[in-house]
């Protein structure tokens, strides 16, 4: 029977997963308001400072500096590698799809998480799950609606994202008995921060910006000055970035993925909510549908594991 500081640490990680899901969906609202007037780099640089600067008076909290620069600092960047490659991906991916699509697609991850414990960890996996894990890959196939290319780039860049998330977060669980929440947290930021500036110093001036997808423009449209309140709301998106990595991050190293897993789906309540208030998109039957299956099909595959273990 789990024993009762198992229960209160698992209560802790759900409460986490809950609270981070809802903060990062501000930031992806803000993001997709914002994908029409400003490149990336630029919306990832402003939130990638206050997120620092949020992130060293954390470390402070936790007992200082020396936390942020202990012997796991090299694997915690490389860490923060996979959340950059999911982020940006995600938030490209936003340009030109309905928030509910990206995040339906983004939800391969448990699913990804399967496959990864079979190949990283040797894990069994019974007939059942294969079946199921296809299953919602199947559905991601649809969903995406591979028809002319640009929007199979997006479609594309929306399950690269599910996929490095996967793997960041296995690392997390990895070294989570090592590292703080707010040090994995800091490394991926400073990441995130390093790549937008040098991105922004090669295609700042808008050089680069020779299309006219939603998608590349975004990724290679000119920085331009930010109206006062397009700053504030850069800005908080650095806050919530600052949270909402450190909550998810908690929330891994404390409790087992496959309990938390399930709740990330909550994202998808707020990608509908935002996407019919702000923008009008209302998923059509045949994206219920795809949302549904790749739901299912997760939620089975970590019912399933957790049957097997017991």
């Amino acid at each position: 029977m789990q024993s009762t500081a198992n229960r209160s640490q698992t209560l802790v990680g759900l409460l986490c997963i809950i609270a981070g899901i809802a903060v990062f969906s501000i930031q992806d609202l803000i993001l997709k308001l914002m994908s029409d007037r400003y490149p990336l780099a630029q919306a990832m640089t402003l939130r990638g400072l206050v997120a620092g600067v949020l992130l060293t008076l954390f470390a402070m909290r936790d007992g200082g500096l020396r936390t942020l620069v202990g012997p796991g600092w090299v694997g915690m960047m490389g860490r923060g590698w996979l959340m950059l490659a999911a982020y940006v991906s995600y938030y490209l991916a936003l340009a030109s799809l309905p928030l509910s699509t990206v995040i339906a697609l983004f939800f391969c991850a448990p699913l990804v998480i399967t496959v990864l414990s079979v190949v990283t960890l040797g894990e069994k996996v019974s007939l059942l799950r294969w079946l199921a894990v296809l299953v919602g890959f199947g559905a991601v196939v649809q969903m995406a609606r591979p028809s002319e290319g640009l929007l199979d780039l997006a479609a594309a860049l929306a399950v690269l994202s599910g996929v490095s998330y996967a793997a960041s977060m296995v690392l997390a669980r990895r070294m989570g008995a090592q590292q703080t929440a707010t040090a994995m947290a800091f490394w991926g930021n400073a990441v995130f921060l390093v790549v937008a500036l040098a991105f922004g110093a090669i295609a700042g001036a808008g050089q680069l910006d020779t299309s006219a997808d939603a998608t590349l423009a975004f990724l290679t449209r000119a920085w331009v000055w930010p109206t006062s309140l397009d700053a504030l709301l850069m800005s908080i998106c650095g806050i919530t970035a600052a949270l909402g990595l450190v909550l998810l991050t908690q929330g891994y190293r404390v409790a087992s993925a496959n309990v938390l897993a399930p709740f990330e789906y909550t994202a998808m309540v707020w990608g509908v909510l935002w996407g019919w208030v702000f923008f009008g998109d209302w998923p059509d039957t045949a994206r219920w549908i795809g949302i549904a299956v790749i739901i299912g099909a997760g939620l089975f595959v970590l019912w399933r594991e957790r049957v097997e273990n017991r």
